[in-house]
This record gives structure tokens, sequence and C-alpha cells, in this order.
């Protein structure tokens, strides 16, 4: 019967192995929505910089969407 010290490193690979697939899955799901203009991350990124009181949203509330639409 393994102990717990001897069952460790093979957790921690485990866990390490599932983290770097989720970056890289992250990752891509990134890419691919900017590819696509679904979202536009660069405005996200400009949010440190330009984070006045009189600065413009990045994008607008789907309740305020919708009452322009209409």
């Amino acid at each position: 019967m393994m102990t717990l010290e001897e069952f460790a490193p093979y957790g921690y690979f485990f866990l390490t192995a599932a983290m770097v697939f989720f970056l890289y899955g992250y990752i891509v799901h990134l890419y691919k929505s900017e590819k696509t203009g679904q979202r536009d991350y660069e405005k996200y990124g400009n949010i440190a910089l330009d984070d006045d009181i009189s600065s413009e949203p990045v994008e607008q509330n789907e309740k305020k969407k919708e009452k322009q639409e209409a």
C-alpha cells in the first residue's frame, strides 16, 4: 500500500499538468475571442491607464443597450 509520501509526487505532477492545460486553454480562448471580435481585451488593459471618473466605459451594460435599441 502506498503512503502519502509516495503518492505526493504523482499528485503534484498531475496537478501541475492540469494547471498547465487550463492555462493554455484560457490563452487560446482569449486569442480566439479577440480574433473573432467578441471582445477587445486591449480596451480592458487600458483601464489601469485611463481610470478617470469622466472616462468612457469599456462596454455598455446589456440593459442600457436594450433601452437604446428600443
